[in-house]
């Protein structure tokens, strides 16, 4: 299989280098660092000397070089704070200040991305207070209902303004360029090339018509990966309820983009789940129902960006040791078989 060209650019970034770059910005760990679970950043428990704020640890978040501009990240961080000020349960990055005579740039207003050189490049990182949660248990009639509500909440948010700098879906021109990708970089197995190209151009083509279909949709400010790993159930003295530490993806798009994830199951299931969901989301948000159209041509868009993802991020060893079923004849031959049964999905 063929290299992608991206680079991880995480070989300096050691437990010293950690602790270093948060001495830059006035967090002083007292060596106890716990690597979180995360595939595209590199995230660390870091528990600190003297609490900061009220927290005795904290949790940082190194960027992955290239994937998002500052001004992308910067943008992020204000929407977090918006969400938090609203009262939405969403954790905030914390605002940083570089201590004097340090290498540290700061980024945002209030600054809350640092930018810190190293012999071997560039850091760029933020800081966060430790939240511990669970995922949500979805078996409770109540629960998703909850849920709803609170993505109800942070579209009301995310509807006030748009992004200035932040992806803006397009799927189907998202879903060609990662079909481009994959198949010009040679990741899809020789024998099964023929069939899967077939087929994912077939699906990017029913992608298109559903969302040309659709036309013309509203689109907002989205938390863009939402799905049941990414909403955290935080136990808390003034109640239970869920809450989102993290808006790495945080894009344009439509709505539905936020809830298809949470619903699973065969057409009957998934329909009483998406009534549950949306008897709390139109609490807040009121919910244009053409988009329910449009979840089988994202969960489609989303199977071909996943491909495209784990090649694009291939030369980081991390990525071979938790895929190591990713580019072999079976892999494409099961997303081939997957793909036919989406275009069935979407043409029914």
């Amino acid at each position: 299989m063929p290299e992608s060209e991206s680079r991880p650019g995480y070989a300096d970034l050691l437990p010293q280098q950690v602790l270093d770059a948060l001495d830059a910005v006035g967090l002083r760990g007292d060596g106890r660092i716990l690597q979180l679970n995360s595939y595209e950043n590199r995230v660390f428990q870091v528990f600190l000397e003297d609490a900061h704020q009220g927290h005795a640890a904290v949790v940082a978040k190194f960027y992955r070089p290239g994937r998002w501009s500052d001004a992308q990240i910067v943008e992020e961080h204000a929407f977090a704070l918006e969400l938090a000020a609203a009262e939405v349960p969403a954790v905030p990055p914390l605002v940083l200040r570089a201590e004097a005579g340090s290498a540290v740039v700061m980024h945002g207003d209030p600054p809350t991305l640092a930018c810190l050189r190293t012999a071997t490049g560039t850091h760029r990182y933020a800081v966060a207070a430790r939240c511990a949660g669970r995922e949500p248990e979805l078996d409770d009639p109540m629960v998703l209902p909850q849920i709803g509500r609170f993505i109800g909440r942070l579209h009301a948010v995310g509807r006030r303004k748009p992004f200035e700098h932040r992806h803006v879906m397009r799927p189907a021109a998202d879903a060609r360029q990662a079909r481009d990708f994959l198949l010009a970089g040679d990741f899809v197995a020789g024998e099964m090339r023929p069939a899967w190209e077939a087929t994912s151009s077939a699906a990017i083509a029913a992608i298109e018509a559903a969302f040309e279909a659709a036309a013309p949709l509203r689109t907002l400010r989205l938390h863009g990966d939402c799905h049941i790993g990414n909403v955290l159930w935080r136990q808390a003295t003034e109640g239970s309820g869920p809450h989102v530490v993290d808006l790495d993806d945080a894009c344009m798009g439509p709505a539905v983009q936020d809830l298809w994830m949470l619903v699973s199951g065969d057409h009957s299931s998934m329909a009483s789940q998406l009534d549950r969901l949306l008897a709390g989301y139109t609490q807040f948000s009121d919910f244009d129902r053409r988009e329910l159209a449009l979840i089988e041509p994202l969960r489609t868009y989303r199977m071909l960006r996943h491909s495209a993802w784990l090649a694009e991020r291939w030369v980081d060893p991390a990525f071979p040791a938790a895929f190591p079923f990713f580019g072999t004849a079976a892999y494409w031959s099961q997303q081939t078989t997957q793909m036919r049964e989406q275009l069935e999905l979407m043409a029914a």
